[in-house]
Parts: C-alpha cells; structure tokens; sequence
C-alpha cells in the first residue's frame, strides 16, 4: 500500500528566480528557496519517489485535468511575467501509473477527471519552480494536478485531493503533496506593481494571512476549513485556492490533525502574501478512508 508521507503549502513567485540572478534582487526569497530546498532535503530524507503538485497556475474551464507525461521536459517562458521566467529548462520523470489511478477515483467519485499523456502538454510555473528547489536532481516523479478551476467549486476539489488519497493508497508510491500556491493574491495595479515588487496591496488581507497562518500553527483546521471559501473570495486567494482544498481533501479535510510547521516566514510579494509549511502526517488516520497513514 502506498503512503502520503509529506504535505506542504509552498509558494512559487517567480521572484525565487529573480533572485537567483545578479542584480539588485539578487537574494530577495533566499528564505523562500532555502525552505523548499529543505523540503526536498525531507523528501528525499523519508523516501519520497513522487511528488503530487496541485498547481494554481493552471487554469482550466471544464473538468479536471492532470499532466500524466511519462517525462516533463522543455524550455519554459511564462506568458505571464516572460520577463521574470525566459527559456527555464526543466526535466523530471512523470508517474503516469498513478495518475491514471487518480482520474479513475476522481471520477467515480462524481468529478470527471482526465489523466493527459500529450506530449506537447507542458508544465505550468506553478509545478516548475517548486520542483526546481524540492525535486533540483529530477530523481522523483512528478505528476501536477490543474489546480486552478475557474468554474469548478472547491468542493468538488476536495473530492479530487480524496482521490488523490485513495489512488495513492492502492499504489506502492511513496508520495509528497504540494498545494503550489499563494496565501491572498490581490496583486498590485500595472501602475504600482514595479514598486510594490516586496509589499502586500492590502493591509486587510495580510492581517487575515497572518490568522491563517497562527490557525494552521494551532491546528484549527475545522475554523480554517469553514473560513476558506470566504477568504479565497474576499482575499483573492490564488486560483480560488484549489490547491488548499485538494491538500485537505487528501488529509482527511476537518478530521485532519495535526500542526503546521513554519519553514519559510510570511512575505509580501507583488501584492501578494507567502508563505511555506509543512502539515505533519506520520501516523495519521484519513478518516473518511479509514487508511492510517504509517508512521515514516
């Protein structure tokens, strides 16, 4: 039977690349790189073979999608910041197995889902730049979940992060979850947003960011679930925040226990709010699977 052996809330600003590069943003998210690194230092550390991303850069209208390559690999520039992300090469080995396993339970589920191997379906940002940090020898699978459903609703996600669950279960597959999206995401207007390149565009959202983050600290995960729909509306949560759905769909959503590790510190980005942890699940139960996640 296989395990979820890691959970995580990651950001992926492009900024991180940024501040790889000469210049006078050289080292801005050092924090932000050092997290994930030390996330894929885990990763490999407990056995993970297969990182499972839902990723918020991947928009999509109907159904559910996965990219189920048997290889990731290209040169990627965004179209939305081309000028932050030019030519990224990247290379990383898919699970297809795996993810035909989890459009299978999605779908019987009630969410049709469908597993993509086109091999000229590439790899959003949302997936890249994690990987780039987490999974930096390409030695672990990648399978990356469109976590970005502009008319899907967050239920019908946690129902695909259920799935996720169940297919892993049925694999031999030892497997890290990556939500890949912001905290708020109100970015700054065209007109400040050069200036606001290291501040939030509001003060409310980042006072709500910062409860968020004492609530998944405590592990008050029934008070943050009841929350969510509201806060992805009036924060402008990335992509909805589908990704959070999908993570705590797979966590067993309210029965969920456990308390979040902060790895990178809360940061304002572009207007936006950031943050990377980790949820504990060594030897917790998925209660509406009755699996126990074994202790690793």
């Amino acid at each position: 039977m296989g395990e979820i052996v890691m959970a995580v809330k990651a950001t992926h600003v492009p900024s991180m690349l940024i501040s790889e590069q000469p210049g006078p943003a050289h080292g801005c998210r050092q924090a932000a790189i050092d997290a994930e690194r030390e996330i894929g230092r885990r990763a490999r550390e407990r056995g993970v073979d297969t990182f499972i991303v839902f990723d918020t850069h991947w928009l999509i209208n109907a159904g559910f999608h996965l990219n189920n390559n048997a290889v990731h690999e290209g040169h990627y520039t965004s179209h939305e910041f081309p000028h932050f992300i030019q030519d990224l090469p990247y290379r990383f080995p898919g699970n297809p197995e795996l993810g035909r396993l989890i459009a299978e339970e999605a779908t019987a589920l009630g969410v049709k889902t469908r597993a993509h191997e086109v091999k000229s379906l590439d790899l959003e940002y949302g997936t890249i730049l994690p990987m780039r940090y987490m999974n930096a020898d390409g030695e672990q699978k990648v399978v990356s979940i469109a976590a970005w459903s502009t008319f899907g609703s967050l239920e019908e996600s946690r129902i695909v992060g259920e799935a996720v669950a169940r297919a892993v279960a049925r694999s031999d597959c030892r497997a890290a979850l990556i939500a890949s999206g912001s905290l708020s995401h109100q970015i700054w207007e065209n007109r400040l947003v050069e200036q606001g390149f290291n501040t939030i565009s509001r003060e409310f959202n980042k006072q709500v960011d910062l409860r968020v983050i004492q609530l998944w600290e405590q592990g008050d995960w029934p008070a943050f679930l009841r929350m969510l729909p509201e806060y992805a509306q009036h924060c402008t949560g990335e992509g909805r925040m589908h990704d959070t759905a999908m993570l705590f769909g797979a966590l067993g959503w309210e029965q969920y226990q456990g308390q979040a590790e902060v790895l990178c510190p809360y940061f304002e980005s572009s207007g936006t709010g950031q943050v990377v942890m980790e949820l504990p699940v060594a030897g917790r139960v998925i209660p509406s699977l009755g699996l126990e996640m074994p202790v690793s």
